[in-house]
């Protein structure tokens, strides 16, 4: 890459920036390319000769979002985290991406834009869900995963969730507090609904009330 590529790959990155933090206190609907330009320090033709439109740079913004955490995932995976660390870790990454892409944003991006949809599903397939694998298997034999649930089923429950990506979009837009939708849903995924498997005494002694 010569200097002048290096100078526009600069220039690139730090309008993709600024519509990033741009995007957690604006609505996307309002920002203008002036806006963009003006908080970016750059002339609005150079966004134009760079992205094409406002829709065209917000993809890219968020293409690159998804690449980047799918490189951070695979390296926090690696490092062997507990399963206290992967929720802490997954409700934070849903918690930045929420305050930057709206579910109303997200559903536009990864379900109505085939090319982001087939990107995104190519990343979640050939990389996320191997390493999840790995992390069931590892999780499994530190005794952090129940023996009860194979990790084929978890594995499908993980598919079911995913291919109900977009009724859980609407679902979380519907609810006025995305972020509490996402803690309680990463509860739920991990814990259920009862949060922990009761201990054996106790269940015997509801067995007991039952059938008195």
């Amino acid at each position: 890459m010569n200097g002048f590529e290096k100078r526009a790959e600069r220039i690139k990155e730090k309008i993709k920036s600024t519509v990033f933090r741009m995007l957690q206190t604006w609505e996307p609907k309002k920002i203008r390319i002036a806006d963009i330009a003006a908080e970016a320090g750059v002339s609005q033709v150079t966004i134009y000769n760079y992205f094409g439109s406002k829709e065209g740079l917000i993809r890219e913004t968020f293409r690159d979002y998804v690449g980047r955490s799918v490189r951070d995932f695979e390296e926090f995976i690696g490092s062997g985290p507990s399963m206290k660390e992967v929720i802490s870790y997954a409700l934070q990454y849903d918690k930045l991406m929420y305050r930057a892409f709206s579910p109303e944003m997200v559903k536009q991006l990864v379900i109505d834009d085939s090319e982001i949809a087939r990107e995104v599903d190519e990343m979640y397939r050939s990389r996320i869900l191997p390493f999840m694998e790995r992390f069931i298997e590892e999780g499994r034999r530190r005794g952090e995963i129940s023996a009860k649930v194979s990790t084929q089923t978890i594995m499908t429950y993980i598919g079911i969730m995913y291919n109900q990506m977009q009724a859980s979009l609407d679902l979380m837009q519907k609810s006025g507090d995305p972020e509490k939708f996402l803690e309680e849903a990463v509860h739920l995924f991990f814990y259920g609904i009862c949060g922990a498997e009761p201990e054996a005494g106790e269940t015997a002694a509801k067995e007991e009330i039952w059938e008195t």
